[in-house]
């Protein structure tokens, strides 16, 4: 970063600092991996300096012809990729691509039934702390507390009585696969639009490894920097009769110009999504994910609903006599990043929690497999059955440095 050096030596230092940072740690954060260069360079582009207001073809700028051509492409790729009909690559996250989809077919005060956050759904879907909440009237569907899977019975009977517009399916700390075919037949049942928000498993979705939703919902949206190896921002994909409310609720009813640098790294990511290389990588995350489960179990922890189909672990720490806030902050101390999490039921405060959450996508990223992660696991193991010793939490931060080194980040 020679011209970074030199103009703002002080920026250019931090940066350094979270590159070194991200090379010698291990990074279990779910919603987190490890994009390929590619990408960076696409996204850190001369397109983050382009205004473009509106969709290719109809522009409210000048100088659009190379905009309009990256866009293009990043949206057919986009609809290659998932088998969609219309694709919307503009939303600069998640969240604007799930609130897009709310203001193009419902009415403020409208109905939405939707997950539950404390049971793994996603602060987007109606919680108090959002703004979504204030929108629109929502109900929220949980999980079976003796499972700890999603309750369809319940979905149904609710669906049944509240009768809303708009059903949601999709997750964010929720380790088992939705069913999609179920959810679709309930949302037709109560003549609800259903939007599936599978932001943390595009990847696994793209690669075919899990089931899709794109052929059953009217809406779909996620993110592109999670298990899909992109960077920043949102897509919105839907059936074609959808096309002309969903791109005026982006343009002109929720964002101004799109982040065209953003789009850009879409379009990388969707290219490679449809590699042979990254559906092997995609397989590898799942049998990573596998593989911590059931380490962990052996290890003597609980794993919320008795394991995982996807790429995220859920574990209830309260048997090792442990909060997740505790946990989080030990094993960032050692280079083990991971989140605390609520668990169903938990009788913690979020901000202190009884789980933790983690993910397999970044280290596999990094090419590792499963001896690494039963290595890691036993890591985890030993930092937090012992929190108190100084001399364990040094030796355990050491084998995490040496395996850093033994997969560096970019291959």
């Amino acid at each position: 970063m020679p011209y970074l050096m030199e103009d703002d030596p002080e920026v250019a230092r931090i940066i350094r600092d979270e590159e070194s940072r991200v090379e010698n740690t291990l990074d279990l954060i779910a919603a987190e991996n490890h994009a390929p260069l590619s990408v960076l360079e696409a996204q850190g582009s001369i397109f983050s300096l382009k205004a473009a207001e509106g969709f290719p073809g109809n522009r409210f700028h000048a100088g659009c012809r190379h905009a309009d051509a990256l866009e293009s492409l990043a949206v057919s790729r986009a609809k290659r990729l998932f088998g969609a009909e219309h694709a919307n690559v503009q939303p600069h996250s998640g969240v604007s691509a799930n609130l897009a989809v709310y203001f193009s077919v419902l009415d403020v005060g409208d109905r939405i039934l939707s997950m539950k956050l404390s049971h793994g759904g996603h602060l987007s879907h109606g919680d108090a702390a959002s703004m979504t909440s204030r929108c629109f009237d929502f109900q929220h569907y949980g999980l079976n507390l003796k499972t700890e899977q999603i309750d369809y019975d319940e979905i149904e009977d609710l669906a049944k009585s509240f009768g809303p517009r708009m059903i949601v399916a999709g997750a964010s700390s929720y380790p088992r696969l939705i069913d999609y075919e179920k959810m679709a037949e309930i949302a037709q049942s109560v003549s609800a639009v259903l939007l599936v928000d599978m932001a943390h498993i595009a990847g696994l979705v793209a690669a075919k490894v899990i089931p899709s939703p794109v052929p059953l919902a009217d809406f779909v949206t996620f993110t592109t920097y999670k298990t899909l190896r992109g960077g920043r921002g949102g897509v919105i994909l839907c059936r074609q009769k959808h096309t002309d409310r969903i791109n005026r609720a982006i343009f002109p009813g929720g964002q101004g110009t799109p982040s065209l640098n953003l789009i850009a790294a879409k379009a990388v990511c969707f290219h490679l999504g449809l590699t042979e290389d990254f559906v092997e990588l995609q397989k590898k995350t799942l049998n990573n994910a596998a593989c911590f489960a059931a380490e962990f179990e052996r290890l003597g922890y609980r794993i919320v609903s008795g394991g995982t189909e996807n790429h995220l672990v859920l574990i209830d720490l309260r048997s090792k006599g442990l909060t997740g806030a505790r946990a989080e902050k030990t094993l960032e101390s050692v280079g083990i990043i991971v989140n605390r999490n609520v668990i169903p039921a938990d009788p913690e405060r979020p901000e202190v929690s009884s789980g933790i959450r983690m993910g397999s996508p970044a280290i596999t990223s990094r090419g590792m497999q499963e001896p690494e992660a039963r290595q890691i696991a036993r890591m985890m193991d030993k930092s937090m059955s012992n929190i108190e010793s100084t001399q364990i939490l040094n030796q355990v931060a050491q084998d995490v440095r040496n395996l850093c080194k033994q997969f560096p980040v970019q291959q």
